[in-house]
């Protein structure tokens, strides 16, 4: 639990950074950060794509994966879902400003709908390992600066969203820890470390890449690396 303790302190240190700076950021700071960002999250995926000790695996994982999420349309559900919450619990107030519900539901699905929470909460529940969280606060805590110093103190309320998702995600993967094989584990992370490498692609707008259809390409890799023969 400690990467997820981790981001939502950032979240709240980046809106009472935000709060402060109520004027806004510079779009040219705001631009350059995230890249400089997003390269960063696309070297922690490639660390983590080229553990795989079998490359085969990781292939199968994705293609299933793949087939799995366009037949579930996750990409299509969640953004309905985030449609949703935005119109029943956001919008403007009387005075056209933005409210506290829209700061709160906009930067919730920012922070928890998206391959680093999955895969970084996955990772440190089963290994320990918290780097891409900690990657993903530093994110984070520069976005709720973006984000709170437009639509005001509501983004700091999110951090509780990060600690429920991403603490119960953590605490599912600390479960089947004990029951899942170094080999599986391996290739779980090398196949979450391509999802990260997306997320770096998308973050650079190099690329739309419907991440959300992707991710069961890690129950998927995990199943197949179970049963591959040694």
């Amino acid at each position: 639990m400690k990467g997820t303790l981790v981001n939502a302190a950032a979240v709240i240190i980046g809106s009472g950074v935000g709060l402060a700076l109520k004027q806004g950021i510079p779009e040219k700071y705001q631009n350059t950060l995230i890249h400089g960002m997003s390269l960063a999250v696309g070297v922690i995926g490639l660390q983590m794509a080229l553990k795989t000790q079998n490359v085969l695996i990781v292939i199968l994982g994705i293609a299933v994966g793949a087939i799995i999420g366009e037949a579930l349309n996750i990409d299509g559900g969640l953004n309905k879902i985030g449609e949703w919450l935005s119109e029943k619990l956001s919008g403007p107030d009387e005075t056209g400003k933005s409210n506290i519900g829209r700061g709160f539901v906009t930067a919730s699905l920012v922070y928890c709908i998206g391959a680093m929470a999955v895969v970084g909460s996955i990772q440190d529940g089963l290994t320990g390992d918290t780097s891409i969280l900690y990657a993903k606060s530093l994110l984070d805590g520069i976005i709720s600066v973006v984000f709170t110093s437009s639509m005001g103190i509501g983004v700091a309320f999110s951090s509780v969203s990060v600690l429920v998702y991403q603490g119960l995600i953590t605490q599912l993967a600390g479960f089947f820890s004990a029951v899942l094989s170094e080999q599986v584990v391996t290739e779980l992370t090398a196949t979450g470390g391509i999802l990260i490498v997306g997320v770096s692609i998308l973050m650079l707008e190099i690329k739309n890449i419907k991440l959300a259809n992707l991710l069961p390409a890690i129950p998927a890799a995990a199943v197949i690396a179970y049963y591959w023969p040694i």
